[in-house]
């Protein structure tokens, strides 16, 4: 049996791991998937985000005919759009698996990995053992098992292969309300597919403030055909060629809706089952998610987890943060460090985009915790007037005693950048007056709606303190 130093499962987040302080270590590279280099630069954020960028730009007549510009769109070439993202994407995961392939310290398997011990494994039909383990085997998409799939299957489609399609649907019906529901909604509307969105949920972007959830389906409603409080019954070939999409709302009314093509975005699964973590005595939860501690740790000394796996935060930047505790903590094991989850942001990059950090104004209402909201809309801010700017707003919650901020929540143009700041406040402890005066904002920047937000904040308060 091939004993190493250190085991790691997973090419996303797991094998940057692997730096020079590695070389003199024995490492094993589990990964079953192809292309090689996880979900993020091959099916996830990298792509799609590549993907938003000519959707804006398909988008970008209608904003301009409000600013007395005439613009028009003569529609897209899918496979060019396609074949300039993956042709850059395709050679990053082939590098990156040559140059892996290539170490002299780094032993590359490409064949699913399983426990049969502690911190040992079989792959592809022989067992390895190590001193280390690192669990980094992330998620996928999850599937609906309906009536009918399997007479449509090559219509139905996930995030992980509808990016690489041939032709763009005329007609799409994306299942779920999330986040990626919300971005291909945009990007396949955007170059001009026909899309309807089904959820059977009562919102969007559920877990996001209230009223930025809201706002969020009214604006994108004004493009996309949102139906929500609907479940998927069944599929069916229709005679078209296309798909009937059945579902059913909560008093048991059916409809039917057709399509080219379906997405199915209703969530994710973490990727521990065919691993058989139990087997090598590691603790699971019911769902798949393996249980570490805040410094990464299984209950199995010397295996850690991090990522989509272990995470309750299914996003690439908390994966980063959780393998720098990891690759810390094997090589400081007298010095060991826990990963930060005080303050974990999301954005999605929709039309329009939303950024948020922090509790939701529901949570702190249901906590019981005291606070200060204000509210302030880009059109009220000197950029905001030169966008002509309707219905994007920032919204902050702060603490009345210690003022700081206590959640962040921005729906609107350059959302996923405007929201930093505010993240960096939240993680050094910077007060809301520190903040809105202890700096210069740019004017006429559209920063200064966050400036304006803060500013609010003060104001309210000194409002409320004087009655």
């Amino acid at each position: 049996m091939q004993h190493f130093d250190l085991v790691v499962i997973g090419s996303g987040s797991g094998n940057s791991l692997i730096d020079e302080r590695f070389e003199s270590w024995s490492v094993a590279l589990i990964d079953r998937t192809e292309p090689f280099g996880g979900t993020c630069l091959n099916k996830g954020c990298i792509p799609t985000k590549m993907f938003v960028l000519p959707a804006d730009h398909a988008a970008s007549p209608r904003e301009a005919a409000r600013l007395g510009v005439e613009l028009e769109y003569k529609g897209s070439d899918w496979k060019a759009i396609r074949d300039r993202i993956f042709g850059r994407i395709d050679p990053i995961a082939a590098g990156g698996l040559d140059w892996r392939e290539r170490s002299s310290n780094v032993t590359v398997f490409r064949d699913e990995a399983r426990f049969v011990g502690d911190k040992v494994l079989e792959v592809g039909g022989v067992q390895i053992s190590a001193d280390r383990v690192v669990i980094a085997t992330g998620s996928r998409p999850r599937e609906l098992d309906v009536p009918g799939l399997d007479e449509v299957a090559n219509k139905v489609f996930t995030s992980d292969n509808i990016m690489r399609i041939d032709e763009r649907p005329k007609r799409l019906v994306i299942l779920g309300g999330g986040f990626i529901a919300a971005e291909f909604a945009h990007v396949f509307s955007a170059l001009g597919t026909e899309v309807t969105l089904i959820h059977r949920s009562d919102v969007m972007l559920r877990g996001a403030d209230a009223e930025i959830s809201e706002q969020f389906a009214n604006l994108l409603g004004k493009r996309v055909q949102i139906r929500l409080n609907q479940k998927l019954s069944s599929l069916e070939e229709s005679s078209d060629g296309g798909v009937t999409v059945v579902t059913t709302d909560r008093n048991g009314i059916e409809y039917e809706y057709f399509a080219d093509a379906v997405l199915m975005a209703v969530g994710r699964v973490r990727n521990s089952d065919a691993l058989d973590p139990a087997a090598g005595g590691i603790d699971v939860k019911a769902d798949g998610q393996i249980r570490v501690d805040a410094q990464q740790r299984t209950n199995v000394p010397g295996v850690w987890a991090l990522g989509d796996v272990s995470s309750d935060y299914l996003l690439k930047h908390v994966a980063n943060a959780e393998m720098r505790t990891v690759q810390h903590n094997i090589l400081h094991p007298e010095a060991p460090v826990e990963t930060d989850h005080r303050y974990v942001p999301y954005a999605v990059f929709s039309d329009p985009q939303v950024a948020c950090v922090g509790a939701t104004e529901e949570q702190l209402k249901a906590w019981g915790v005291p606070y200060v909201c204000a509210r302030q809309r880009y059109g009220d801010v000197a950029y905001g007037w030169a966008l002509e700017d309707e219905g994007h707003f920032v919204k902050l919650m702060a603490d009345p005693g210690s003022w700081r901020l206590l959640g962040a929540h921005i729906i609107g143009p350059q959302a996923p950048s405007l929201i930093q700041p505010l993240i960096q406040a939240m993680s050094f402890g910077l007060r809301v007056d520190e903040m809105a005066r202890g700096q210069y904002w740019i004017h006429p920047a559209l920063p200064e709606v966050v400036e304006n937000a803060l500013l609010g904040l003060l104001a309210k308060h000194q409002a409320e303190s004087a009655q």
